[in-house]
Order: C-alpha cells, then structure tokens, then sequence
C-alpha cells in the first residue's frame, strides 16, 4: 500500500500489542485499518477499569531540626532611619 501523502512510498507493516498498523517510514504518519481502532479504544478501556494500586516510595524519615533564634526584627535595618531632606515638589504639594 502507497502513503497518501508522500505519494510513492511504500507503507510498512508493523505489529504493536497484537494490532496490526501501517506507517509511512517517510513522514511517520500511521494508518489503521478496519476494526484496528475499535480495537486500541476496547484496550485503552479495559485499562482504565481495570484497578491499579500504586505504592508510595518509602523515603527515609528527615531530621527534625529545632528552629534558630531569630534576632532583631527581621528587617534587616540597625537603627532608625536616615533623616532625608524633602525635595521642593514634596513641599509643594505635601
């Protein structure tokens, strides 16, 4: 069989899981023929029903470390501020 969109290129067989598809080796477009997608969705389903339990890696337990003294405020500031004199617009429309 002949890719639709490469014109010339031979399609090549392959079989996933059992289902038979066609891909072009060209643009790497997929085609399927009759029942080959109601088969892939029957799958898919029977996949998403089907329950699955998922274990949670085990991680070593962190130390629990106690929490540092805190000095000052925070801030970062030492002291009080600057004074810092106002410009003539700040006075004019203070």
């Amino acid at each position: 069989m002949k890719c639709p969109v490469c014109n010339g290129v031979n399609l090549v067989m392959a079989e996933r899981q059992g289902i038979e598809i066609d891909y072009c080796p060209e643009c790497r477009g997929v085609w399927l023929d009759r029942g080959e997608l109601d088969k892939i969705i029957e799958r898919s389903s029977a996949r998403e029903a089907a329950p699955q339990q998922v274990q949670q890696p085990q991680y070593a337990q962190q130390p629990q470390y106690q929490p540092q003294p805190q000095y000052g405020h925070g801030h970062g500031h030492h002291g009080p501020k600057p004074y810092r004199k106002k410009s003539f617009l700040e006075e004019l429309f203070d």
